[in-house]
């Protein structure tokens, strides 16, 4: 089972902003199987913004048998700056996905059996 940690920074972590992040990163799962944890960080930032306050979300999943993938986005609204996150993580993960699943793939038979040209069957 996929355990998200949700920790809120400069803002309260009402029930209904869990939900919503418990919602949009349990849909990451399928893309990655293996992966148990997700550890996400969301926050506002005023201190070097001019006019209004900019919200951040950050997610941390360590994939096994990889590093720890990260990616930050930041938006005018938390909701989309966490939906930058999840799109961006999904896309990472698919990837990885794509290519585990190619690494593992056996090459075809009429591939293993070609010879290479020498330079008078060129001719």
């Amino acid at each position: 089972m996929l355990v998200i940690n949700i920790r809120a920074t400069g803002m309260e972590l009402t029930p209904t902003i869990r939900s919503y992040v418990e919602e949009k990163f349990n849909a990451l799962e399928k893309f990655m199987p293996g992966v148990l944890q997700i550890d996400v960080d969301l926050g506002v930032n005023t201190q070097h913004h001019n006019k209004g306050a900019v919200f951040s979300c950050a997610a941390n999943i360590e994939v096994p048998g990889d590093s720890l993938i990260r990616v930050e986005r930041d938006a005018v609204s938390l909701y989309k700056a966490i939906d930058k996150v999840k799109d961006h993580l999904r896309e990472t993960l698919a990837q990885k996905k794509d290519r585990d699943i190619e690494g593992h793939r056996q090459p075809r038979a009429e591939v293993e059996n070609l010879k290479p040209l020498s330079p008078s069957d060129e001719a």
